[in-house]
C-alpha cells in the first residue's frame, strides 16, 4: 500500500516550492515532478491537490493548503543544511530511512558525487519512486541504492549491509516523516542500530512529536466533528481520512530529548521546533517581513525535528 502521508507531505513541498521569496520557498524543486495524477488522486479532496492546479497568488489563500506547505519549509531547510554540514565534515554514506519521494540524492547530485547513498523504504512505494526517477530525471545516479526494507517486521542492519553499508564509515542518516507512525520499540531498535553500526562523529536527523501530543491527537479523534463549523469539520475530516491507515503512535518523552538519546549513546547536537521563534525568523519570514501561512511563532512545541551523533 502507498503512503498517503508521503504523498500528502511531497505535495506540501511542492506547493511551498512554488513561495515566491527564496529565502522562504521550500527548496525542493523536484517534488512536483515526482508526484503524478494517480498519486495526487489519493489525496482525494485535500487542498494540497487542487492548490497544484491554481496559480500560487490564488491559492495562497487556502490556509490548509499553506499550513501544510508551511510545516515542511523549515523541515527541508534543516535536513539540507545538515546533510550539507555532514559531507563537508567526511561523510561518505548516505542513508535516507523511509525515503518516500525525498529527492536529496537528485537534488544534490553534484556534491553527493562521492558518498555512496541508500534509500529504504517499502517496495511498493520504491518501485514508485524508482519510476518516477526514470520518468523525470533519466537513470537514478550510480551512487544510489535501493533498499527494500518494512521497519516493522525486517531487520533494517541485514538489509543495509547486504546492500553494501559498511558500518566503519562516517554516515548521515535522514530519518523523516517516520517515527511518529511506528512503535516505540521500532524506534528504539533503529536508534540502537544507528548508534552501534556507524564511525564516530556520524549523525542522525530525525522529526517527533511528544508523548503529551500523541496523548491530545487521541482525545480529538473522539471529538464529535458533525458539530464544527462546516470550514473546520471538512479540514478535520480530510485530516482523519489522511491518518486513518497511518495514525501518530509514538511520541518522544517531553522535552527529554537529551535523556532519551543517551539511552542509545547519541548525543543531541540540535533541536528545532518546527514553529518556534528559530524557525520563523530563519525560514518563514520573507524580506517584506511577513510571515508564510500569517501564524505567529509559539514557545510550546508540539512537533520537532532534531540531529544527535555518534560520539
Amino acid at each position: 500500500m502507498l503512503s498517503r502521508t508521503s504523498i500528502w507531505a511531497a505535495a506540501a513541498r511542492a506547493f511551498g516550492a512554488r513561495e515566491p521569496d527564496e529565502h522562504v520557498r521550500n527548496p525542493d524543486w523536484l517534488a512536483e515532478r515526482f508526484l503524478g495524477p494517480d498519486e495526487r488522486a489519493l489525496l482525494g479532496d485535500h487542498p494540497l491537490s487542487s492548490a497544484l492546479d491554481q496559480p500560487f497568488e490564488l491559492a495562497a489563500k487556502n490556509m490548509e493548503a499553506m499550513g501544510a506547505a508551511r510545516i515542511l519549509i523549515p523541515r527541508t531547510h534543516f535536513i539540507d543544511s545538515r546533510l550539507e554540514a555532514a559531507i563537508r565534515e567526511g561523510a561518505t554514506q548516505i542513508v535516507i530511512l523511509g525515503a518516500g519521494f525525498d529527492s536529496r540524492v537528485y537534488r544534490f547530485a553534484e556534491l553527493l558525487q562521492g558518498a555512496q547513498a541508500y534509500e529504504v523504504d517499502q517496495p511498493e512505494m520504491q518501485e514508485l519512486k524508482v519510476r518516477r526517477v526514470r520518468q523525470t530525471l533519466g537513470e537514478p545516479p550510480a551512487n544510489a541504492t535501493y533498499v527494500p526494507v518494512d521497519f516493522r517486521c525486517n531487520a533494517l542492519g541485514v538489509a543495509l549491509i547486504h546492500a553494501g553499508y559498511r558500518p566503519d564509515r562516517r554516515t548521515f542518516f535522514i530519518w523523516e516523516g517516520v517515527t511518529m507512525y511506528l512503535p516505540a520499540e521500532s524506534v528504539r531498535d533503529t536508534l540502537r542500530w544507528v548508534a552501534g553500526n556507524a564511525a564516530p562523529g556520524s549523525s542522525i536527523v530525525f522529526d517527533y512529536t511528544y508523548e503529551t501530543s500523541i496523548s491530545s491527537m487521541r482525545k480529538m479523534a473522539a471529538i464529535d466533528i458533525e458539530k464544527l463549523p462546516e470550514a473546520a469539520r471538512q479540514a478535520a475530516m480530510r485530516y482523519r481520512r489522511l491518518l486513518e491507515d497511518e495514525p501518530w503512535i509514538f511520541g518522544l518523552p517531553d522535552r527529554e530529548e537529551t535523556e532519551f538519546l543517551n539511552d542509545f549513546r547519541l548525543d543531541l547536537r540540535k533541536v528545532l521546533g518546527i514553529n518556534s521563534a528559530e524557525a520563523v525568523t530563519n525560514y518563514l519570514t520573507r524580506a517584506d517581513g511577513s510571515i508564510f501561512a500569517f501564524f505567529p511563532a509559539t514557545e510550546v512545541q508540539g512537533y520537532l525535528i532534531l540531529e544527535a551523533v555518534v560520539p
